[in-house]
């Protein structure tokens, strides 16, 4: 997609890869970067800080074409948790403190139903989506948050026997992860022109018709970015924000 964004826009496209949102939140904040994808609590966070630093063009669409997705928390299919109520005491896994599915929207969840997270339940961070339901198929926590394709993910793979564990709660749609670009540092019209690229070309058909790819199942791309983008408004980040204020979370502000 780099090789793309370079021939149509005419400039060079340099890629940087993050190890984790804080440092895309920071490289926005300060100017280093003129395009990122982030987390919709990055997003949301990065606004609350300075809302002219970013602005929310396009989010990726799921394989079912819809531009959002759930969090969701897994118990063992043997288990008697069948709710978040069922967690008072109990241990429950998180996949990432900076996680919009795996920690942000789960823990408003708890919030809502009048669950202490520090003295109700023991909390586990797992390190990741995969980790958090592994985390729990291996019996290290009564229960796990993870993005709604994680565990058929698990399943496919073998790394989690099918039918073992089950869903008990469903967040809200989450919209997904936005593609931000940063206005302070790019001219307005190569951002009309980046805009225009990721919505016409940044999916794998137009890849394999400009000859970047061989074919749709070669095209190697992150798996959330391969059905294409569609666009999106500061306002579909509203209730990731009101998260943000009530629970005052890392996820939110962690620019390091």
């Amino acid at each position: 997609m780099v090789t793309q964004l370079s021939e149509k826009l005419g400039v060079p496209v340099e890629l940087f890869p993050a190890s984790d949102y804080a440092g895309v939140m920071q490289g926005l904040l300060a100017g280093q970067l003129d395009t990122a994808s982030l987390g919709a609590s990055g997003y949301a966070g990065i606004y609350l800080q300075d809302a002219e630093a970013v602005e929310p063009v396009f989010v990726s669409l799921e394989a079912d074409g819809s531009p959002g997705y759930y969090a969701m928390m897994y118990a063992k299919a043997t288990s008697d948790i069948h709710s978040l109520e069922d967690m008072q005491g109990k241990s429950l896994a998180f996949a990432d403190p900076n996680s919009t599915s795996g920690y942000l929207v789960p823990m408003k969840g708890l919030l809502d139903t009048g669950i202490n997270l520090d003295t109700d339940l023991t909390t586990v961070m797992a390190g990741g989506h995969d980790a958090s339901l592994l985390t729990l198929d291996t019996e290290g926590c009564d229960a796990a948050f993870a993005h709604d394709a994680m565990l058929s993910t698990l399943e496919t793979s073998g790394q989690v026997e099918e039918g073992s564990l089950r869903p008990v709660w469903e967040s809200d749609p989450i919209t997904e992860d936005p593609i931000a670009l940063n206005r302070g540092t790019l001219d307005p019209e190569l951002a009309d022109k980046i805009t225009t690229v990721l919505r016409e070309q940044a999916n794998k058909p137009a890849l394999v018709e400009a000859g970047i790819c061989s074919s749709e199942e070669d095209c190697d791309l992150p798996e959330e970015t391969g059905y294409g983008y569609v666009p999106v408004t500061d306002e579909d980040f509203d209730p990731i924000r009101d998260i943000c204020r009530l629970t005052d979370a890392d996820a939110c502000k962690n620019v390091g």
